[in-house]
């Protein structure tokens, strides 16, 4: 059984090759250039650009990448599980569910997150644990990722709303006041999948402990790592990280870095958990 994602779930070329998953990538654009987030374009190089005041904006994968994918396992004569970031924010699934009939495959089935970055990633780790297990087809493999996406929750929070304003997703001037207020937008992602105001604080401290605060009155399930991720510059991850201990929150998860695929909407020094709630 093969596992495939995009790359919105932002997993490092060390771990796709750790856990054998397969990675069609979301294409990012600087200017009239075109560049593919682990070929030709590195998180470090990413960065570098951005913060040098590149203007960056994300292309979601083509059909035929998906296809090429798919089209590979059913001539190996694999099943495949394929997950997918949110279909509240991106059109990625929809790439991936034309490539899938374009293929017609019964061994094929496409999973919609409703989540990303590392909510996506807790979602496409479970696929690989029950993949290795080997009691399960692809079929009921895809309907216990469909059953647990519920549960699976995303808080985080931003450092700066600038790069909001620049991809059109905010005002401007809200983006400047702000920056006067030091206001922090508290986020997560709903249950039909979309990024939501979940609160907002007046300083990076309150925010973290904010944070820290829902996670903390939220029974967690034991069975999946806990997963901090952050944007560019980990430090304020770190502070979430010590105040979720603080609260007696295990964090069993390495830190997730927000890759290209995301960070040209929320810019540097992000920071966040994703975890699975209990049944």
């Amino acid at each position: 059984m093969r596992i495939i994602t995009d790359s919105a779930a932002d997993f490092s070329q060390e771990e796709l090759a750790q856990y054998q998953i397969r990675c069609v990538s979301t294409q990012v654009i600087f200017g009239g250039e075109v560049c593919t987030p682990g070929l030709d374009l590195s998180h470090e190089d990413f960065w570098l650009r951005l913060l040098a005041g590149g203007s960056a904006k994300t292309s979601q994968p083509a059909p035929g990448a998906f296809l090429d994918a798919f089209q590979a396992a059913k001539d190996a004569g694999e099943e495949v599980v394929c997950v997918c970031v949110s279909s509240g924010v991106s059109g990625t699934v929809q790439s991936a569910r034309l490539a899938a009939a374009m293929c017609d495959w019964e061994g094929l089935h496409v999973v919609d997150s409703l989540t990303g970055t590392a909510a996506q990633k807790l979602l496409v780790l479970h696929a690989c644990r029950l993949r290795d297990e080997g009691r399960l087809t692809a079929g009921q493999v895809a309907a216990e990722l469909e059953s647990m996406r519920g549960r699976v929750r995303l808080l985080a929070s931003l450092d700066t709303l600038e790069y909001l304003a620049r991809s059109g997703r905010i005002p401007r001037a809200l983006a400047g006041l702000g920056a006067l207020t030091k206001l922090k937008p508290l986020l997560e992602v709903s249950r039909e999948g979309k990024i939501v105001l979940a609160g907002k604080a007046f300083g990076r401290h309150r925010a973290i402990d904010s944070l820290a605060q829902r996670v903390a009155e939220t029974a967690i399930d034991p069975a999946c790592p806990v997963i901090p991720l952050y944007s560019y510059d980990p430090s304020n991850c770190h502070a979430l990280v010590r105040k979720l201990k603080s609260r007696a929150v295990e964090v069993s998860g390495d830190f997730s870095a927000i890759g290209p695929s995301i960070a040209p909407h929320i810019g540097p020094n992000a920071y966040g958990v994703a975890f699975v709630a209990a049944p």
